[in-house]
């Protein structure tokens, strides 16, 4: 039993004259037998007397650093999605597409339907100008006194309808506009999805991000000379706590 407590006590030896050492943020080194509390923002090790370090203390991190790192994992792991969602997207145009034309071919089929629609739309409005012209001098009959009817104020349905072309009217013109911009739309996606293809086919990988290169003159803004640094200051004494 004695030998194991003097074993015990023998390999413990090393350990019971560690310290904890750290250089805080102004470059000041703590030192003591116990964590000194200037290093409880920085990092610390646990020293032997000979200077093996035993292991090293991270600081607590603080509400911002905390905050930071789930910022930092949060756009890793939504990285990591847009890559598989692109590459799945990727896939579905190599196994769609086999030749350029085909985007144009298939582009054109999708605009068709927006085309009848807008060409309805302007029919449709014709129409209505050309009814709502008819209200119109209709109305200035009854206000003018030249109707051929006895009553001389003009009938409410008269102006109602009137109210209702000029609703309808605004309408078909909203949906003219939305029809247009998906055109729009429809012929942007196409073209990015054809130079997409393009690249895959040229031997891109699919799910590859590629990022557009800065132009010259923007790096060498970017290039900014060293400022002269001062001359190094004193060493801060090392404090004992």
């Amino acid at each position: 039993m004695k030998k194991t407590l003097v074993l015990l006590a023998a390999l413990a030896a090393p350990w019971a004259n560690a310290a904890y050492k750290c250089v805080d943020e102004r470059g000041v080194t703590h030192i003591g037998d116990v964590p000194p509390p200037g290093c409880a923002n920085v990092v610390m090790y646990e020293i032997l007397p000979s200077g093996k370090v035993l292991r090293t203390i991270d600081p607590t991190p603080t509400e911002e650093q905390l905050r930071k790192r789930r910022e930092d994992f949060d756009r890793a792991k939504a990285a990591i999605r847009d890559e598989a969602d692109q590459k799945r997207k990727d896939m579905a145009l190599i196994n769609t597409f086999s030749t350029e034309k085909e985007f144009d071919v298939v582009r054109d089929r999708n605009i068709e339907p927006l085309k009848s629609r807008i060409a309805m739309a302007h029919d449709r409005i014709k129409a209505i100008d050309k009814r709502s012209k008819e209200l119109e001098e209709e109305l200035e009959f009854y206000k003018a006194g030249k109707s051929k009817t006895k009553a001389k104020e003009a009938p409410p349905q008269l102006t109602g309808d009137l109210i209702r072309l000029k609703t309808e009217r605004t309408s078909l013109e909203g949906s003219i506009t939305k029809s247009e911009n998906e055109i729009e739309a429809l012929k942007v996606k196409f073209d990015i999805d054809k130079r997409r293809w393009v690249a895959l086919k040229g031997g891109m990988r699919p799910g590859e991000v590629v990022t557009e290169a800065k132009p010259a003159d923007a790096k060498s803004a970017e290039a900014k000379p060293a400022a002269a640094t001062p001359a190094a200051a004193a060493k801060p004494a090392v404090r004992k706590n």
